[in-house]
């Protein structure tokens, strides 16, 4: 069990996951999360999370958590990609594939799992012989 402090307010919890206080506050009440009143606090309304196992399972269940859990249990270190040390045609094919839209996206993912790199690179007229 990853360790996860026993209360947390809303604030907390939100930043920690990378949400808004607005999704933590629903899953509050969706979620019927065990709750107590911040002690000092004017109005009554701040309130700690009581982090009890439902409540844990629910958060390491959260897309933030898992990708968490994967980037620490991965086999590989992670490697870390600086743009400026990239060669000037991946640096090229990089600003390229981030301006496309999500159809073109899908067509080039669709075409590549289809024909592959080598036919990709063919039909831009690039092959292996032309070195």
């Amino acid at each position: 069990m990853m360790k996860i402090p026993e209360k947390m307010t809303t604030e907390e919890l939100a930043e920690y996951l990378g949400v808004a206080k607005q999704t933590v506050n629903r899953w509050i009440r969706e979620q019927n999360w065990p709750t107590e009143k911040l002690p000092g606090v004017k109005g009554g309304r701040a309130r700690l999370i009581l982090i009890n196992r439902p409540v844990h399972d629910f958060i390491m269940k959260t897309s933030m958590m898992r990708q968490r859990h994967s980037l620490t249990s991965a086999a590989e270190p992670v490697a870390e990609y600086n743009y400026n040390n990239l060669s000037p045609a991946l640096r090229q094919i990089c600003t390229v594939l981030q301006n496309m839209t999500p159809a073109e996206e899908k067509m080039l993912e669709r075409f590549l799992a289809r024909e592959g790199l080598r036919e990709f690179l063919k039909r831009l007229g690039i092959s292996d012989s032309q070195e």
